[in-house]
């Protein structure tokens, strides 16, 4: 039962971790638009370094649970 439990758990962080790399790569593209504001460039730099964050904390987690599952 608990390998099942870490099997779950392991598609559902690296599920969010694709979503976080996604989402960090979008705001890299923000960041580099020379026609946006400097505000807008700002706030895309802050989010993508978070969410460059939440993409290594869900990678990690996710490898764990893969270990954990094969025991």
């Amino acid at each position: 039962m608990e390998t099942i439990k870490n099997a779950a758990n392991y598609v559902s962080e690296t599920v969010q971790g694709a979503g976080s790399e996604a989402s960090k790569e979008a705001n890299k593209q923000v960041a580099k638009d020379s026609n946006a504001t400097l505000g807008t460039r700002a706030s895309a730099t802050k989010d993508m370094i978070g969410d460059k964050f939440d993409q290594k904390k869900h990678e990690t987690s996710a490898d764990v649970h893969k270990e954990a599952a094969k025991h």
